[in-house]
């Protein structure tokens, strides 16, 4: 064809190749994706072909699941998506150096995801009636626990995510999607826990999620209100969260002694 050179373009995809080797991020993330959800789906059929009675009852387990998902992913992706864009407009070291405290900058970052979180989510709550006939006010009480609890991990995970960024530059911000996803299969969002192979349930039930998943399931049904998951969830997510806030103050403090906060950016 005339004007193109095949030339050019082996060499411009030979460079691409060279950049996707010398990455082992990006050659994890070719397969990481499709490896989740061949997990995630693997086990849901497993669980409906198990218990075919519960197939009548499937589209409101996993309308609920999905909701219930949404607000763990929303309030993570809240917190660490706005933190990317104080890195990406090189503002950090600004912020930092003024009378703002490291705390305060969290808990901004925890109510800009609270409320990101309430609007994304609440829009789908709300579509889902119309579309649906489904309605996920009807898990009653036991809703408000769950979404705090998810909020909450949510929200540590996303601080753990916003500390690693900070610590190794925008490099791993693919981590801020890909952390969140990689839990997914253990929480059993659509499936019970003990769909799980056995050496993976003890690592699911450190998941401050997996138990409300499986209190959303105690409620559509057994009709049952399992206070003893919210209050194990609760007690790890503290917990959790705690740990979140210390790494990220502590990688905060270490990027101001090293100067590196002058350095984040694109």
């Amino acid at each position: 064809m005339s004007g193109i050179s095949f030339y050019r373009i082996g060499a411009l995809a030979l460079r691409y190749l060279y950049l996707l080797r010398s990455s082992r991020v990006r050659i994890v993330e070719l397969a990481y994706w499709p490896t989740v959800q061949m997990i995630l789906w693997g086990f849901i059929t497993q669980y409906l072909a198990r218990h075919s009675d519960l197939l009548n009852q499937a589209a409101g387990l996993l309308l609920s699941g999905v909701l219930l998902w949404d607000v763990l992913f929303r309030s993570q992706l809240g917190l660490s998506v706005v933190f990317f864009e104080e890195l990406h407009a090189r503002n950090l070291a600004q912020l930092l150096i003024s009378p703002l405290r490291p705390i305060e900058l969290i808990l901004a970052l925890m109510a800009v995801s609270l409320a990101r979180t309430l609007i994304g989510v609440g829009i789908a709550v709300g579509l889902a009636i119309p579309f649906y006939g489904f309605n996920l006010f009807m898990l009653g009480l036991p809703l408000i626990g769950f979404f705090i609890n998810l909020l909450l991990m949510g929200w540590a995970i996303g601080l753990l995510v916003a500390a690693l960024v900070l610590r190794h530059g925008m490099g791993a911000e693919s981590i801020a999607w890909a952390a969140i996803f990689a839990l997914a299969p253990l929480c059993g969002i659509y499936y019970p826990i003990a769909t799980l192979p056995d050496w993976l349930q003890p690592l699911a039930w450190i998941l401050p999620a997996s138990y409300m998943f499986e209190g959303m399931r105690a409620v559509l049904l057994d009709h049952a209100a399992r206070l003893d998951y919210l209050l194990y969830a609760l007690l790890l997510n503290i917990g959790y969260l705690g740990l979140g806030i210390g790494v990220f103050l502590a990688t905060v403090h270490n990027a101001r002694e090293r100067g590196s906060l002058l350095q984040s950016g694109e």
